[in-house]
C-alpha cells in the first residue's frame, strides 16, 4: 500500500479497540465527575455503586494509557527511527500544551503526563521488542525504589485530595516523574504494556481470549495478595494496596490485568459489528476531544447548577446522574459529528498541527 513520507501504512480498523476507548472515557467520565463533586465515601449509597467507583478508580486511566500505548505503536508502524521520532516530539508538543491548559483547570489531569508517556514510548519502540515487558517491570521497579526512600506525600494536602506543591520547579517535576496522580514513573509502565500488546494478532478469538483470561487472572490475583499481604503486614499496608494512590506494584498489576481483560473483552464484542456498537464507536474515535469536553462543558455546567460546591454534600448517585447525563449528549453528538467529519474536533486540529510536511513535489 503507498503512503506519504511519514506515514504508517494503514491497517484495518479493529473495532474492538474503539470500543474499549469508549469505555475507558465513560469511567474517566465517572471518576473525574466523583473527583470533582468531592463525594468519597457515602455510606448512604448502595454497596454495588460504592463498589462499582471504587473498582473504576485508577482503572479507567490505566485502560486509557494501555490503549493509547496500542496506538502509538500503531500509528507509527513503518516509520523508520527519524520518521517516528519526529512524528512523536510533534505530538507531544500538542499534548503538553493542551494538558498544561487543562492543568489550570483541572488538577487531576492526564493529557500533560501523555507528553512524557510518547516520549518514553518512542525511546521503547527503538529496542527489540522482547525487551518490552520486562521495561515495564523495570519501570515499576524504579518507582518503587523511589516510593521506599522518599516522601511520596510531599506535596499533598491529604485533607482536600489537593496537590499543593506545584507551584515550584521542584514540586511540578516531582508532580510529573514521581508522586503526582498519574506520574511517569510508573505509569509509563501501561504505556509500554500496550506498545507490546499491538504486535499480537489482536484479529484473532483465541488472542482476545487469552487477554481476557490473563488479565482477569493476573488482577484477581493481585486483589488476593493484597488482602492477605495486609493482614499479615498492617506496617505495610501503603506498599500492599490495589489503589492508585500510591501506584505500588500490586496496584499496577492489577490496574494492568483488568486494562488487559478489558481489551480483550472488547475485541470479542466488537466482532459484533458497527451495527450493534455503531451508537458508541464514535466516542471511542474522538476521546482527546471528549475528555476535555466532560472537564470544560460537563464540569462547568456542573458547576454553574452549584453541583460542586462542597457544602451541597452530594452522594454518589448524583454523581452517576450527572455522569450519565453528560454521557447521553456527548454521544448524541458525537455520534451527528462522525456523520459527517471523521475525527473529533481536537483530533482533527492535532493531525493537522502535528502531520509530516509533505515532500516536495517535482521541480521544486
Amino acid at each position: 500500500m503507498e503512503t506519504r513520507a511519514g506515514e504508517a501504512p494503514r491497517a484495518k480498523r479493529l473495532i474492538g479497540l474503539d470500543l474499549a476507548r469508549a469505555w475507558a472515557w465513560l469511567g474517566m467520565l465517572l471518576v473525574n465527575f466523583r473527583v470533582a463533586m468531592g463525594v468519597a465515601e457515602d455510606a448512604q449509597a448502595p454497596r454495588w455503586l460504592q463498589w462499582g467507583f471504587d473498582a473504576l478508580s485508577g482503572r479507567a486511566a490505566a485502560l486509557f494509557v494501555v490503549l493509547a500505548g496500542m496506538g502509538l505503536a500503531l500509528a507509527t508502524r513503518g516509520m523508520d527511527g527519524a520518521e517516528r521520532w519526529a512524528w512523536i516530539w510533534r505530538r507531544s508538543l500538542f499534548l503538553a500544551a493542551v494538558g498544561l491548559l487543562n492543568l489550570l483547570v483541572f488538577p487531576p489531569d492526564i493529557i500533560h503526563y501523555y507528553a512524557l508517556y510518547f516520549l518514553v514510548g518512542a525511546g521503547v519502540l527503538a529496542l527489540p521488542r522482547r525487551s518490552w515487558p520486562a521495561l515495564a517491570l523495570l519501570v515499576m521497579g524504579l518507582s518503587t525504589l523511589w516510593m521506599l526512600t522518599h516522601d511520596y506525600g510531599a506535596g499533598w494536602d491529604w485533607s482536600r485530595m489537593e496537590y499543593v506543591g506545584l507551584g515550584s520547579a521542584a514540586g511540578f517535576v516531582r508532580h510529573l516523574l514521581f508522586n503526582g496522580w498519574h506520574p511517569v514513573l510508573p505509569w509509563c509502565a501501561f504505556l509500554i504494556w500496550g506498545l507490546w500488546l499491538q504486535g499480537l494478532a489482536l484479529q484473532r478469538v483465541s488472542t482476545a481470549c487469552w487477554l481476557v483470561a490473563g488479565g482477569a487472572a493476573v488482577a484477581a490475583l493481585a486483589g488476593v495478595v493484597s488482602r492477605a499481604g495486609r493482614a499479615a503486614w498492617p506496617d505495610w499496608v501503603g506498599f500492599l494496596g490495589v489503589d492508585p494512590l500510591p501506584p505500588v506494584p500490586l496496584y499496577m498489576l492489577s490496574a494492568g490485568g483488568s486494562a488487559t481483560a478489558a481489551v480483550g473483552m472488547a475485541l470479542l464484542l466488537g466482532r459484533l459489528g458497527g451495527r450493534v456498537w455503531g451508537w458508541l464507536l464514535p466516542a471511542g474515535r474522538m476521546t482527546l476531544t471528549l475528555y476535555l469536553a466532560h472537564i470544560l462543558i460537563g464540569m462547568g455546567v456542573l458547576e454553574a447548577l452549584g453541583w460542586l460546591d462542597p457544602a451541597r454534600r452530594a452522594g454518589l448517585p448524583e454523581v452517576l446522574l450527572a455522569a450519565l447525563g453528560f454521557a447521553l449528549v456527548a454521544l448524541l453528538l458525537a455520534w451527528l459529528w462522525m456523520r459527517r467529519v471523521p475525527q473529533g474536533p481536537l483530533e482533527w486540529v492535532m493531525r493537522r498541527l502535528t502531520r509530516p510536511p509533505r515532500p516536495p513535489g517535482p521541480g521544486a
